[in-house]
């Protein structure tokens, strides 16, 4: 190649590469991805908008739900609490992504790193509370008689902030090492939020694999127990709960494992390891990044579905809200009514 022609496809890269990806890093030179960048910043923003409103109204309505109609001392319930409220922890940073993706970062260097902070709290105490739901409801069905002292709330109360001391410890590396960058090919408005060390940057990528590894193992295990002692004991049916937590697990994998594998897939490239460092493959891995994170980022509002869909108690409390709404509404708008239909004393007619 020569000098000429290499120079005009870096300008071209430059001028029409704008990375509004946290955990998006172009450096390839040579590589034009003017379409990559195009698709992210149409399809990430209106896609994380959507899931940012189903997720506050569908996790809020399950804490409502908990609060309002559930034994707040059951071990299920209060994990089940605690799942909505990392949804909602991890709901918080996807209007900034989404903002992002349009104008760059312009909310500063302490909101990138608590965002980033945010987005791996999130996704820890995510894997950790179904892993334990999961270690939960293996114990309940393989070793009923036992006395693991999993049925009193103090348990629960106690494993709930351990999950989360772990899961915040292991999101400090990105509050430190994140931070607002400039890229000297693009003017001083275009700025990223993203790791200022490579190296923590890959050091993420990795634990996020590990963390996704290890629950994968453990709940594939525990599945397979589960469902041996079912089909033994010839009770296909007599466990709710079960079938409401492995929904809710096999959806989370579902969504989950793809962005896993390209993540760590898109990390070769780093490395320079053939095939990844070619241009065609990295493209194609930046499309597929793009598409699997869309897809797993949506599992925050997707967990409140299938509890009205699996859980049948969730549904009966559901329907009972809007009765009463419906008939709290009712009474406002005959109120209203009659209020209308009274004349003022001070009228003159």
């Amino acid at each position: 190649m020569t000098g000429t022609t290499a120079s005009n496809l870096t300008m071209g890269y430059y001028e029409t590469n704008i990375t509004y990806d946290y955990d998006n890093d172009y450096t390839d030179e040579v590589c034009n991805k003017e379409g990559v960048v195009k698709f992210g910043s149409i399809a990430t923003p209106a896609f994380f908008s959507v899931v940012t409103i189903l997720s506050l109204a569908g996790n809020i309505l399950v804490l409502v739900i908990l609060a309002k109609y559930e034994n707040l001392k059951s071990l299920t319930n209060i994990f089940i609490l605690n799942l909505a409220l990392s949804d909602l922890v991890f709901t918080f940073g996807l209007p900034f992504w989404a903002a992002y993706h349009i104008w760059g970062w312009t909310f500063g260097w302490l909101l990138c790193k608590t965002v980033t902070f945010v987005f791996y709290a999130g996704f820890y105490s995510g894997v950790l509370f179904l892993t334990i739901m999961t270690i939960h409801r293996y114990l309940a069905v393989v070793h009923p008689l036992s006395d693991h002292g999993s049925q009193r709330g103090c348990y629960g109360v106690t494993v709930s902030l351990i999950i989360w001391a772990i899961s915040f410890g292991s999101a400090v590396p990105a509050l430190i090492f994140s931070s607002v960058q400039k890229n000297p090919h693009e003017g001083d408005n275009h700025l990223h939020c993203e790791y200022s060390v490579p190296l923590w940057k890959k050091v993420s990528t990795h634990q996020q694999n590990v963390f996704f590894s290890a629950a994968f193992a453990v709940m594939g295990f525990c599945y397979v127990r589960i469902l041996a002692a079912i089909f033994k004991s010839r009770s296909h049916m007599r466990n709710r709960t079960m079938n409401l937590i492995f929904s809710i697990v096999a959806v989370f994998f579902l969504g989950w494992a793809p962005y896993n594998v390209v993540i760590f897939l898109r990390l070769l490239t780093d490395y320079s390891v053939a095939p990844f460092n070619d241009c065609e493959v990295s493209m194609k891995l930046d499309y597929g990044f793009y598409v699997c994170r869309l897809i797993a980022f949506s599992h925050c509002c997707l967990n409140p579905v299938f509890y009205a869909f699996v859980g049948i108690k969730f549904r009966n409390h559901l329907k009972v809200i809007l009765q009463e709404h419906c008939r709290r509404q009712s009474t406002i708008d005959s109120q209203q009514i009659r209020a209308t239909n009274v004349p003022s004393r001070g009228s003159m007619f």
